[in-house]
């Protein structure tokens, strides 16, 4: 055949340690169908500082690769919550051969067509709080590469008509490929008129959606006359692949006849005919060209979700033949995103008949709605089985309904599909099933009655049960519960959901508790941010004591946004909030950045210097309010105010040093208990704010750098400024001359000034 080679690639991104789903980095490609082999280069390399982080060590990568939907991971082995079904996915990890990049290959030979999602992450590390700016972290980025090869002009096979082949001795094998339309209960291959040197010498192979692999249903012709390869309830509205490759060794020219034959569920005694007035009326592609094999421009444009359907039949496997069963749509009724109802017409109560099973489909769209949870709920009305011992089975299945005839054994698994099996009872009136990530399509319940005896399980007699039936889509389970948070993420134009959890939970829904806090344990740590706060009073009452009110004001303001920024920002239930969270956290950075700006310069005592010191309080308040909105957590925001003030008291200090010819602070005193112990318990609560702080000791170690802090700044804060010892007004200089006569009592309002008498004060 002839291949045709395309390339996909995505921008590189930058990974980070794993703590839930919501931050790890999804990647999505899209298979074109007819794909023989699909090739992923995964290219890692490390940065820091903007060059080659050659110095950076080696982290492993792990990449997840899944079809049709974003890959349900748990690397950190949680729990799920209960009644929660798990996808299955493939799991990379990526190690590195050179100091600053790797690269990983990852072949899928015949993918199934469609979407397929990478997800990537680094290992969880300690939880370290880094001050931003601080040093230049080490960034690992992963950039995926998709190149797939795929076949064009397969031959297509009619259903009914016999496509005529002779294979050359240099080829080895022949692709077919037909269209199973949907109401199909089974698809017949059979291969006749065999003629080849050593008998039959071939193999027939056929797969769904994709070409055969080697442990695909296989059938050897050289042992079985007829040469037919059946496939019971085949997938709806896919094509199915057909393989017919020689055995090795055989080097003639083998000649062969392939036919397939369809089997309609509403006619389980007759094929589908060969030849229909319409490809319209056996929902087949209008692309199909002549029979035989030759070129098909586009894929079969599948059935729209959306699309009204009649009530239509499916196969039901049983002893005694094959029966039809009609399919109950649902309504669609989207609320938000990843918030959709599917309603029943004519329920929510729906009945389960004794004779035939009740089946509904469950439409999702494709991309729109494979990243949120597809919830299901079963609730049995006791009171409707008149006293009957009976069990309703229910069976979620993709692609196409699955019904069971037999009775002795009830699953919803064959040999090529596998499902979800559901059931109520008398004794447990109610199940609910969980899906995460679903595969988009559609989804097929089939609801069974059957009462339970001493021989098993059998059928029942004159008992309809009822069943509270409710399907829906949702972004997260229950929401992530009390303990986090359902967030709404995107990658390139993907939409999907994901649970961050707090307070030590974890999980996929937030319910594991193996390492979560305690309520005594959250309320401690909420009174120690809170209350530490309180170490600010001995400033304020030192600040009000020397007179500097400006300063107590600032501290006072930083005491109170301190505290009740803590306690709106635990991770538990232990919570208080008396404003929007933005704002106490803005209030509460701007507090501490302007209490070490006003003792900074409270200490460089520049009222006899400059006579209008408040101009520098008023802009460094402007100033840290434009930092903070551009940017609260980088280092320049206390790293710059702080230096700059530390500056102005440098040259303060040393121009007072200059003119009195002595060290200042003149005593040593003030040296040895008051400014070296600050400075020393500033930069010791600097320390560990900048480096030993990290998530799990947070709430102590927070705690003392508040007191460290506020104790520093008792220490740090000059005494009271000493009162003036001059007698008297200075001698004023004489001006050029003239005087200046203002009449007091004029001045004060006291006397008519036309009658009074002039009692002036003359000033220079």
């Amino acid at each position: 055949g002839l291949f045709v080679t395309d390339y996909f690639t995505r921008t590189p991104r930058k990974l980070s340690p794993f703590r839930s789903f919501a931050s790890i980095e999804l990647f999505h490609f899209h298979i074109p169908e007819d794909t023989v082999i699909a090739v992923w280069n995964l290219i890692t390399f490390k940065e820091q500082g903007g060059t080659f982080g050659d110095q950076c060590p080696d982290r492993s990568i792990t990449v997840y690769f899944r079809s049709g939907a974003p890959s349900v991971i748990n690397p950190l082995h949680t729990h799920f919550p209960r009644d929660t079904a798990v996808p299955g996915s493939f799991a990379l990890t990526l190690t590195w051969t050179l100091p600053n990049r790797t690269t990983g290959v990852f072949n899928v030979t015949s993918p199934l067509p469609g979407d397929w999602f990478l997800a990537a992450h680094l290992p969880k590390d300690e939880g370290k709080i880094s001050v931003k700016g601080l040093y230049e972290e080490c960034q690992y980025l992963f950039q995926p590469q998709l190149i797939v090869q795929r076949l064009v002009n397969i031959a297509v096979l009619y259903p009914g008509h016999v496509t005529e082949q002779s294979m050359a001795p240099h080829n080895r094998s022949c692709l077919y490929k037909v269209f199973v339309p949907s109401y199909t209960s089974r698809v017949l291959v059979e291969v006749l008129r065999c003629r080849g040197a050593e008998g039959c010498p071939l193999w027939l192979r056929v797969r769904a959606k994709a070409p055969p692999l080697h442990n695909s249903t296989a059938l050897d012709c050289r042992e079985h006359t007829p040469c037919q390869l059946a496939q019971d309830l085949p997938f709806w509205q896919h094509w199915y692949y057909v393989l017919v490759e020689k055995h090795p060794g055989v080097l003639g020219t083998v000649s062969f006849q392939v036919t397939v034959q369809l089997t309609d569920c509403s006619r389980p005694s007759l094929a589908r005919p060969p030849f229909l007035p319409s490809s319209a009326s056996m929902n087949m592609p209008h692309s199909f060209g002549s029979a035989g094999g030759l070129a098909l421009g586009d894929s079969p444009p599948p059935t729209s979700p959306n699309d009204t359907k009649h009530p239509v039949p499916i196969p039901v496997t049983a002893h005694t033949g094959e029966r039809c069963w009609p399919v109950r749509p649902t309504l669609r009724n989207e609320l938000d995103t990843f918030s959709v109802h599917f309603y029943i017409f004519f329920g929510p109560n729906v009945s389960v008949p004794p004779d035939r099973p009740a089946v509904f489909v469950i439409n999702l769209l494709p991309v729109l709605d494979s990243g949120g949870v597809l919830n299901l709920e079963l609730r049995l009305n006791v009171s409707s089985l008149c006293g009957e011992n009976v069990t309703v089975f229910g069976c979620l299945n993709h692609g196409v309904p699955l019904t069971s005839g037999d009775n002795t054994s009830v699953t919803c698994e064959t040999e090529s599909l596998a499902g979800f099996l559901l059931s109520v009872n008398a004794t447990a009136s109610l199940s609910r099933l969980r899906i995460p990530y679903p595969q988009t399509g559609s989804w097929y319940l089939s609801l069974r009655s059957l009462c339970a005896t001493e021989h098993g399980f059998e059928p029942c007699t004159n008992v309809t049960a009822e069943v509270y039936l409710r399907a829906y889509l949702s972004p997260c389970i229950n929401d992530c519960g009390i303990y986090g948070q359902c967030k709404l993420l995107r990658t390139n134009n993907y939409l999907y959901a994901a649970c961050e959890c707090k307070a030590g939970w974890n999980g996929w829904g937030c319910t594991d508790n193996a390492e979560a806090f305690s309520y005594g344990f959250q309320l401690l740590s909420t009174l120690l941010l809170c209350l530490s706060n309180v170490m600010f009073v001995p400033p304020v009452a030192i600040a009000v004591r020397s007179h500097y009110l400006l300063e107590a004001a600032v501290y006072i303001f930083t005491m109170f946004f301190s505290t009740f920024y803590h306690a709106c920002d635990q991770p538990g239930i232990v919570v208080f909030c008396i404003m929007e969270y933005d704002v106490l956290q803005f209030c509460d950075f701007l507090g501490s950045l302007m209490s070490v700006w006003v003792t900074v310069i409270a200490m460089a005592r520049l009222q006899p210097i400059v006579k209008q010191a408040s101009v520098l309080y008023l802009l460094g308040a402007m100033l840290l309010s434009m930092a903070l909105q551009m940017d609260r957590h980088g280092l320049w925001n206390l790293l710059g105010p702080s230096l700059f003030a530390l500056g102005i008291m440098a040259v303060a200090w040393t121009a007072r040093t200059i003119r009195r010819r002595h060290c200042y602070p003149p005593t040593w005193k003030r040296w040895a208990f008051y400014l070296c112990p600050g400075a020393l318990i500033a930069a010791a609560a600097v320390l560990l704010y900048a480096f030993v702080e990290t998530e799990e000791n947070y709430f102590y170690i927070h705690s003392i750098w508040h007191l460290l802090i506020a104790g520093s700044v008792g220490f740090l804060l000059p005494p009271r400024a000493k009162p003036s010892r001059r007698l008297g007004p200075l001698p004023r200089r004489k001006g050029c001359g003239y005087q200046l006569c203002v009449n007091e009592q004029e001045e004060l309002g006291l006397v008519d000034p036309a009658v009074a008498s002039i009692n002036s004060i003359c000033t220079s």
